[in-house]
């Protein structure tokens, strides 16, 4: 009895050993999407009431989770009998981010000049505003992102574990997904609140208060940035998932991609980045203006 239970704590310790090796192997092939999840979440969540940051945070969050329960089996499923269906999920997954980040660019463009256009500062000067609605649109606008973005993460997650049983595969997505979920809403909440930390420090004595007066100057100033760095990674994300996409079913690295192939590591890093920035951006151009029509067909 103790030997087969010595067995056991074995065996469960060997798993967890495996589990983790491959949680690390598949953090960092994700590192760079988690990035581009954490910007964009960030400034998904922002711009409601400071006192329901960390409510919509903790909203977001709770979709996150379970756009995961939904997509770890998904991807399992798919990668063990149907694994030719899953570049197809990617591709629309793709384009619709291509489609967020072109059509923020868009409004930018189509309102520039003008104080401020964006829905939840004009609910939130109006004295019969739905702030509930607002907040419910920014929640599920977040939560649909953050599907695309951890659809990606698991998949690239999944693709380093080729060799690896079925058990321990569904392990380790598990753990990456709890993980990932935690630690990039902890450091959007945190992000947040940067301000009201900001607020409580400045009250303080001499060298608090300096520190609490840079950080009420840097909220305003990292929030702005994190509406850029978000909406320009929703257009590299969806603009790689495209092309690497299109080289899937090529077979093939395209002519241009070849000769980055030969070049030096970063400027390959620096004209892929283009590549799929360009390609995000055109995408996503083309569905602005497809669903402009549309709109104004109706």
């Amino acid at each position: 009895m103790a030997s087969s239970l010595l067995a056991l704590l074995d065996d469960i310790t060997t798993l967890l050993d495996d589990i983790g090796a491959m949680s690390k192997v598949a953090a960092k092939k994700t590192a760079g999407v988690l990035g581009d999840d954490l910007a964009v979440n960030a400034e998904k969540v922002s711009g409601v009431v400071a006192a329901r940051e960390l409510p919509v945070v903790w909203a977001v969050a709770k979709g996150s989770m379970v756009n995961k329960v939904i997509i770890v089996p998904l991807i399992l499923l798919l990668s063990a009998f149907l694994p030719a269906l899953i570049t197809p999920v990617l591709i629309v997954g793709g384009t619709y981010l291509c489609y967020e980040g072109a059509e923020t660019i868009w409004h930018a463009i189509k309102h520039r000049g003008k104080s401020d256009h964006s829905a939840t500062e004009a609910l939130l000067e109006d004295p019969n505003a739905d702030l509930v609605a607002v907040e419910k649109d920014k929640i599920k606008g977040a939560i649909r992102t953050d599907f695309i973005l951890s659809l990606e993460i698991i998949v690239i997650s999944i693709s380093t574990m080729a060799e690896v049983p079925f058990a321990k595969q569904a392990l380790a997505l598990c753990v990456i997904a709890i993980l990932m979920t935690a630690g990039v809403y902890g450091l959007v909440a945190m992000i947040v609140k940067i301000d009201d930390l900001g607020l409580y420090l400045a009250k303080g004595k001499a060298l608090v208060k300096g520190l609490g007066r840079f950080l009420l100057w840097l909220s305003p100033a990292l929030m702005r940035g994190l509406t850029i760095v978000g909406t320009a990674a929703m257009l590299l994300v969806g603009g790689g998932i495209l092309t690497h996409s299109l080289e899937h079913y090529l077979g093939h690295r395209a002519a241009l991609s070849e000769w980055v192939a030969t070049s030096a590591s970063w400027l390959d890093g620096i004209l892929h980045t283009g590549i799929n920035g360009l390609a995000g951006l055109f995408v996503g151009l083309v569905v602005v203006a497809g669903v402009t029509l549309i709109n104004r067909k109706q």
